[in-house]
């Protein structure tokens, strides 16, 4: 291996005596080139150690072979496993993805879609913060980029939505709720984080008034993304004031859930079906942590595959069409009803 620096792909063209559009389609494309070629290449790759820039590559591209993927809290293990499916997704399909994280920051938000511009992206993958989101610079940005939005829909923004449809979910566990014990209260935070959770509180009403039953919604105060010590500290508070009017309880999220089920530990509460437990906790989004809750969390599952899938394959059909799409698509996934312990 040579001790010589190569600062770019030029004096790499160059030392390897193959022309710099050859070196070129070779990284687009390793099987583009001829056998011959290829080995050439790959050995001045071994003798000079000079592994390319891909994103100035790129720059020089009308095409690039980027893909942004912004989640709005990625220490959520919901937004990384969806990150992560997605990243697959577009690896083995040829691009180079970039993953960022607006940790539920809104100007962060806007700081990160300008950061991707510069890339020049061949598309990107959004869940947007929602709620707080700087709406006039994700409209701004979505005229520049093929953008499809997943998880959070803002109305009219992207190309196309893909999510979960949330009336599904509350439909699914209020249904089971009503039929196996005392109809549910509604657990949830004042101000969420998440536009998905107004659309839960209002499937909650609906589904609660088609069984003819009373609806009650506990809002807990807290901001942000904590939603595990927001939940544990809203479900004390709530406990003392006998907020709970029935000993069911449907949390908007198996976040506020897992925080509902360490407070009811802390107070020495049994969660379960069993006839000596205190309440019944059921939950929403199959939270990848909620199987291993004690109990195991009854709960409405997202179908993380189709999500991910589908917004890969809109955002994909744009980039080989070279076209944007002649209407706004939405998505929307049903849940899938979880039974286990909790309820």
């Amino acid at each position: 291996m040579t001790e010589q620096k190569i600062r770019n792909m030029e004096e790499f063209a160059a030392l390897s005596g193959l022309s710099r559009p050859t070196v070129s389609k070779y990284f687009n494309n390793p099987d583009s080139v001829r056998a011959s070629t290829r080995k050439r290449i790959e050995d001045a790759l071994e003798r000079y150690n000079f592994r390319p820039n891909i994103y100035a590559v790129n720059q020089n591209r009308r095409l690039t072979k980027s893909i942004g993927i912004m989640v709005p809290y990625l220490a959520d293990p919901f937004f990384a496993e969806m990150a992560r499916t997605i990243e697959t997704l577009c690896i083995e399909a040829g691009f180079r993805p970039i993953l960022l994280s607006s940790h539920g920051d809104s100007e962060l938000e806007a700081e990160n879609l300008e950061s991707l511009l510069s890339f020049k992206p061949a598309g990107v993958l959004f869940a947007p913060l929602g709620r707080i989101s700087d709406k006039a610079a994700i409209e701004r940005f979505c005229r520049d980029v093929p953008t499809v939005l997943f998880d959070s829909n803002l109305d009219g923004m992207g190309e196309a939505f893909v999510g979960s449809d949330n009336a599904s979910f509350v439909n699914q566990t209020v249904d089971y709720l009503c039929r196996t014990g005392e109809a549910p209260c509604f657990f949830e935070m004042r101000t969420p984080a998440n536009p998905n959770a107004n659309k839960r509180r209002m499937a909650y009403i609906d589904a609660m008034e088609r069984h003819g039953q009373e609806p009650v919604v506990i809002s807990i105060e807290g901001d942000g993304w904590g939603f595990e010590e927001i939940g544990r500290q809203g479900t004390h508070t709530a406990l003392a004031t006998n907020d709970f009017k029935t000993n069911t309880v449907l949390c908007s999220n198996d976040r506020l859930a897992i925080g509902l089920l360490a407070a009811c530990y802390e107070r020495g509460l049994g969660v379960g079906r069993s006839p000596d437990s205190a309440l019944r906790v059921a939950s929403h989004d199959d939270h990848p942590y909620s199987r291993f809750t004690c109990p195991a969390l009854t709960t409405a599952a997202h179908s993380y595959s189709d999500v991910a899938n589908r917004s890969v394959e809109i955002l994909f059909e744009m980039i080989e069409s070279g076209a944007r799409c002649e209407t706004r698509v939405e998505t929307l996934f049903p849940a899938k009803l979880v039974v286990r312990a909790s309820a």
